[in-house]
């Protein structure tokens, strides 16, 4: 008799069962996690025009992430990030009606799937963590990746360069300081210049990020469409000589040594390569997480805007609701964004006659010209810099002020020696390269034209009955009273300039002075050498402050025009910390921003060195004379080191972020209250706002598209009225190169609002 063993399919039915139960068990409670989050994103107020929900993740509810909502429907492209709350929690608040897609993007996170919506809906996004650490990388802001950049130690200075290393000799480059020439290298062939320390070098390195990140992906890596090279020493030879304007590109290089940089480089991108990556920056926090920032396309895709401009500093009023100014270098343009109508619109600027524009092009062949070419754009031409239009801002009346090339070089008879101008007799200037001023007027249309005698690089309008415009440029500041020239149409009887002259004999005026590279005579006055960069007007005394870059440390410089200039054209020059043994601990160096607050107080972004630095004039015991020569004043000084890394092999401060400029927020403009200095993170796809008080930092992160990088910025209050709606910053992405940002070729500029909410959720 045969037995049948049921045994073994019993303990299979048995655990099929429970395979079953356990299933539909992990179901039932995906559906109740579901369905929670999605009474729970219900719970979120919002309004017909918002968007709003939850963000959850395998462990719950994700805080600090960026919820991202994007259209193509509107004239322009269209953007608008928030960031959740520690709920998890988000609203996109106003949105214009289109239909968007969403999606989510936080550090330790892969971008989640892009869900459809319309405005007025609730949704629950999911993230998705990144599988491992170098995918979670590839958001991280282009410093941090920088920050991998192998740096000489201490101990190798001062370092002696090979002979014919390059045309450029050492100190703060800027390819824009020569933008008619550029290419031509400054000066021809040099000698060998020594790197004297850690910071020239550093310097340097952060020199390339004048034009365009570095650490971002398209400069990390070595895109395939370089070519096939036998090493990567070889490839960053070709690549820093590709495309037009290669001569700033090799020149830069070849400032620290030609073998000794691309071998510094080659490693970087060697060592990211086999794997290396940066620590992961926090996520938003505070203040941080309260930011709404709406992102408005503007420009082509080879565009250079260079700045932007939304009202009159002085007035943050003026322009309310209306248009945002570009000054784009590359094309000659103004370009337009109306953020009511989200339209866009570019603007040809003339010149006073357009024979002229030969002239220029004419002597401009050598940047059009390039040794290789470029990966992305072939041999083709895709900037023209002709007119070097930079730097708009805004009067009273709304017109928007530029400098830009109206004429060829040279300058009227007024400027010149044997002149009866009261200027020229002081200090003649017998020819300049310009560019000169032009001003838009929107009520017209019309772009007049300013013929000055003296060079201009940025500007600023002082707060004064005569609406003085002030610019920095060469060796002097100059002036336009632009009152007198609405009145009388007077171009040489509008304008004034002054060299920077030291007091140096102390007797309250300036008569006959010294060069820089004369010896100096304590019977005369001195002239300080460096042309000015950034230049801000305090509002309290009407002084004028300029920044010289280099070479290091640099120095910030005050000119007292007073009551009967050029006579009265008081110069004071400072230099902050720098190996000083009367501050120790202090080390700061390359100013290149400047502004000044309500108060009186001077503020300026440190570019080597990584730091808002105020600078206190009142602490200063020597303010002239010979004894004050610089590093006469250290008590004056405060440094605020910003939230970013050191390179490799660096233990000073010396941190990878790069500060292009700096603006102060007199009137409260953002939300966090009077005199808010605030940085641009050039290297960090952000603007920083520093709370004075408490020394913290607030990061104002641009987290897509990758690539964020301004040069300015400005804050403008649309309604005094109605709370944070009423108000924001301006800045816009003016990168000369916009086909490295996220996107790649076809990615163009954008104007981007920062606005500040009382909370995560705010409507």
């Amino acid at each position: 008799m045969t037995k049948k063993t049921f045994g073994p399919r019993l303990a299979l039915v048995t655990c099929m069962f429970v395979f079953a139960a356990m299933v539909a068990s992990v179901f039932a409670l995906q559906q109740a996690s579901a369905a929670a989050a999605q009474a729970e994103a219900a719970r979120v107020a919002i309004d017909a025009d918002d968007i709003g929900g939850i963000v959850t993740g395998p462990n719950g509810p994700e805080a600090g992430v960026w919820v991202i909502a994007e259209t193509n429907d509107l004239p322009t492209k269209f953007r608008r990030i928030v960031v959740t709350d520690e709920g998890g929690r988000y609203v996109v608040p106003d949105l214009p009606k289109a239909s968007y897609t969403v999606w989510v993007r936080g550090y330790g996170l892969v971008d989640s799937p892009a869900v459809t919506s319309a405005i007025g809906k609730s949704l629950v996004l999911t993230a998705v963590p990144a599988p491992d650490a170098r995918t979670a990388a590839q958001v991280y802001p282009s410093d941090y990746w920088y920050s991998l950049l192998q740096v000489p130690p201490k101990e190798a200075f001062p370092m002696n360069m090979p002979t014919g290393r390059g045309p450029v000799a050492a100190g703060n480059f800027d390819p824009e300081a020569n933008p008619a020439g550029r290419g031509a290298g400054r000066g021809g062939p040099q000698g060998p210049v020594p790197i004297l320390n850690q910071a020239e070098w550093v310097s340097t390195v952060k020199g390339c990020v004048i034009c365009h990140q570095m650490g971002n992906k398209a400069t990390r890596e070595i895109p395939a469409s370089l070519g096939v090279f036998d090493s990567s020493f070889k490839a960053w030879e070709r690549r820093v000589q590709v495309g037009q304007n290669s001569l700033s590109g090799i020149n830069g290089v070849d400032r620290l040594g030609h073998e000794r940089a691309l071998t510094m480089f080659a490693d970087w991108t060697d060592r990211i390569a086999a794997g290396e990556i940066p620590p992961a920056p926090p996520r938003p926090q505070g203040l941080e997480r309260n930011i709404v920032v709406t992102l408005w396309d503007m420009g082509n895709e080879t565009a250079f805007m260079h700045d932007i401009v939304a009202t009159d500093k002085n007035h943050p009023t003026v322009n309310a609701n209306g248009p945002i100014y570009g000054a784009e270098w590359s094309h000659n343009t103004l370009e337009i964004v109306d953020p009511v109508r989200h339209t866009r619109m570019s603007l040809k600027v003339p010149m006073r006659d357009e024979k002229d524009r030969e002239v220029l092009r004419a002597g401009a062949q050598n940047q059009l010209n390039m040794r290789f070419p470029s990966p992305y754009w072939g041999e083709e031409i895709i900037w023209e810099e002709l007119l070097a239009i930079h730097n708009p801002w805004l009067d009273s009346k709304g017109r928007v002020w530029f400098n830009a090339r109206n004429r060829p070089p040279g300058n009227p008879a007024f400027c010149k020696t044997g002149s009866n101008n009261p200027f020229a007799k002081n200090f003649p200037i017998e020819s300049s390269n310009g560019p000169q001023v032009d001003y838009f007027d929107p009520k017209t249309g019309t772009i007049s034209f300013v013929d000055i005698c003296f060079s201009t690089h940025h500007l600023q309008f002082a707060n004064d009955k005569d609406e003085t415009l002030y610019f920095s440029g060469g060796a002097q500041i100059g002036w336009i009273n632009t009152r007198v020239l609405d009145e009388t149409g007077n171009e040489e009887k509008a304008q004034g300039w002054c060299p920077a002259v030291i007091d140096y004999n102390g007797d309250g005026k300036i008569g006959a002075f010294t060069l820089p590279n004369e010896p100096a005579d304590p019977a005369l006055d001195r002239r300080i050498a460096g042309g000015g960069y950034g230049v801000a007007v305090n509002p309290v005394d009407g002084s004028v402050w300029y920044a010289v870059t280099g070479p290091v440390p640099g120095k910030i410089v005050r000119v007292q025009p007073g009551n009967n200039p050029p006579s009265t054209c008081i110069a004071e020059v400072y230099e902050p910390p720098f190996n000083n043994p009367k501050a120790p601990g202090k080390m700061g160096a390359t100013p290149r921003g400047i502004d000044v607050d309500r108060n009186g107080l001077v503020w300026t972004a440190l570019a080597t060195t990584g730091q808002m630095a105020s600078f206190d004039r009142t602490k200063c015991a020597v303010k002239i004379g010979p004894t004050a020569t610089g590093q006469h004043c250290p008590e004056g000084w405060t440094l605020y080191p910003t939230p970013s890394l050191k390179f490799k092999g660096v233990t000073d401060q010396l941190n990878t972020d790069f500060l292009y400029y700096n603006w102060v927020d007199r009137f409260n403009t953002l939300g966090m209250g009077d005199n808010i200095p605030i940085a641009t993170g050039t290297g960090s796809d952000s603007l920083l706002a520093l709370d004075p008080g408490t020394g913290k930092w607030v990061v104002l992160r641009v987290p897509y598209p990758l690539g964020f990088y301004t040069r300015g910025l400005d804050g403008r209050i649309d309604n005094p009225n109605t709370g944070w709606k009423g108000r924001g910053l301006w800045a816009a992405n003016e990168t000369r190169t916009s086909w490295h940002n996220e996107g790649g070729k076809g990615s163009t500029s954008y104007a981007a609002h920062f606005q500040l909410r009382p909370d995560p959720l705010a409507k």
